[in-house]
């Protein structure tokens, strides 16, 4: 078998074999096919695409490049779920717990943040003492005693998705369906869980800009995780507005445990209760929606969910004071306001330039290694659809200096106004 062989096929358009891609990859990763070579057959993926079957192969050849985690010594169904990335998205700091209440293990690595999008190690580390690097038997250990652990990564989970990423960056491959498709699986079914819940943005603050090409991506990364034997859900959001209302890391961890408290945002209320409803119904805890969302609007109620956040900072050596007071959290120095100039409705807020501001703050970063100041970021005031007058704030930047005349400019025109109110919904569709 030549590499090149499986490039020319694929670049005339014909289907792959599982051995070919096996080939390729494990080559690619050991270093015995070179990089050039590996630039064509991305480039020649992202002309001809590939087919759900190929995407697979694909997929668990990157996933058995690496450890796979072995998640059998957990009891009970382990499910988890993945963002593709988005502004003041914290849903795991809420979905975990609330799952976790009801008896499901929710056993999630997560990521750091890099440009407009945070991570959710990024938040957690806001509280102070919170390990996110913990040993796999430490690992089970947790999941087991508690039913939830948030962690970093462990191991050497697919080294293939890492060199395909970064050679993906240079030659203009990085939005193949397949490509992000097979990226993103790897690293969720290396995790071990048996149900995975997608939540795949849509709009100016994602990657996926339309419906069509997110439709796309979410209904392959279902269909490779069917084909690997995984229960799958994915919700298409909108994220032409950020999420919630608190855009930054200690900001955002407050939000979260404000939500679990029963007084969260709307719109942040509403995905954190059909992400973790999805995920009741895999557990086969619930039989419909409307049961799994009745059974965690308990568990916010009686307070479990907020318990269990606290159990989760406790176990991994965090200061679980900041969780029933989170009061205690460090403030920026300084606010700054940014009012509106007409009367009218929020049209649009775009996510993008609100994340960009935020990151310019300080609460994100521009490239890896950059460090993170953890008290700063944004409070929208206004959100689409509210209305509003010449004079009222839209959003609050919380800062440790006072030059942020930059920051609130972009802010103030990611604000688009309209003279009515536009149709807008939260969750835009739902695939299985």
């Amino acid at each position: 078998m030549r590499a090149v062989d499986i490039i020319i096929k694929k670049r005339d358009g014909f289907e792959l074999s599982k051995e070919e891609i096996s080939f390729f990859i494990q080559g690619f990763t050991d270093g015995t096919i070179d990089t050039y070579q590996a630039s064509a057959l991305t480039m020649a993926i992202y002309f001809r695409g590939m087919t759900d079957l190929e995407a697979t192969y694909l997929t668990e050849s990157i996933l058995h490049s690496g450890d796979v985690l072995n998640l059998s010594a957990i009891k009970g169904i382990k499910v988890d779920k993945h963002s593709t990335g988005g502004v003041g998205d914290k849903t795991s700091l809420v979905v975990g717990p609330l799952v976790a209440s009801l008896g499901i293990k929710f056993a999630k690595m997560s990521g750091r943040g890099l440009g407009h999008t945070g991570g959710t190690l990024d938040k957690l580390e806001a509280i102070p003492g919170y390990n996110i690097n913990i040993k796999e038997e430490e690992f089970i250990k947790q999941v087991n005693q508690i039913g939830i652990a948030l962690v970093g990564q462990t191991g050497e989970l697919a080294p293939a998705d890492k060199k395909l990423y970064a050679l993906r960056d240079v030659t203009g491959t990085v939005e193949s369906i397949p490509l992000i498709a097979s990226s993103i699986m790897s690293k969720k079914l290396a995790s071990g869980a048996d149900a995975i819940c997608l939540d795949v943005k849509v709009g100016s603050g994602a990657f996926m800009k339309n419906e069509k090409d997110a439709t796309l991506l979410a209904t392959l990364m279902v269909n490779i995780g069917k084909n690997c034997g995984k229960d799958m859900t994915a919700i298409l959001t909108n994220m032409d507005e950020p999420l919630g209302l608190a855009i930054g890391n200690s900001l955002e961890v407050i939000e979260a445990i404000d939500t679990l408290n029963g007084n969260g945002p709307k719109d942040f209320t509403e995905l954190c209760l059909e992400v973790a409803a999805q995920l009741v119904l895999s557990a086969k805890l619930a039989k419909t929606i409307d049961e799994a969302k009745a059974l965690l609007e308990k568990q916010i109620q009686n307070k479990e969910g907020l318990k269990t956040l606290a159990k989760l900072v406790e176990a991994q050596g965090g200061d679980a004071s900041y969780i029933y007071h989170p009061e205690q959290f460090r403030k920026a120095k300084y606010t700054a306001e940014v009012k509106a100039t007409e009367n009218g409705y929020v049209g649009h807020i775009d996510a993008l330039a609100i994340g960009n501001a935020a990151m310019m703050l300080g609460a994100g970063r521009s490239k890896i290694g950059d460090a993170i100041d953890h008290s700063v970021g944004i409070i929208l005031q206004k959100k689409v659809n509210d209305k509003i007058h010449k004079g009222d704030v839209l959003a609050v930047l919380y800062s440790n200096t006072q030059e942020v005349e930059e920051q609130a400019l972009i802010v103030r025109k990611a604000y688009q106004i309209s003279e009515k109110q536009v149709d807008s919904k939260l969750i835009l569709k739902i695939i299985k």
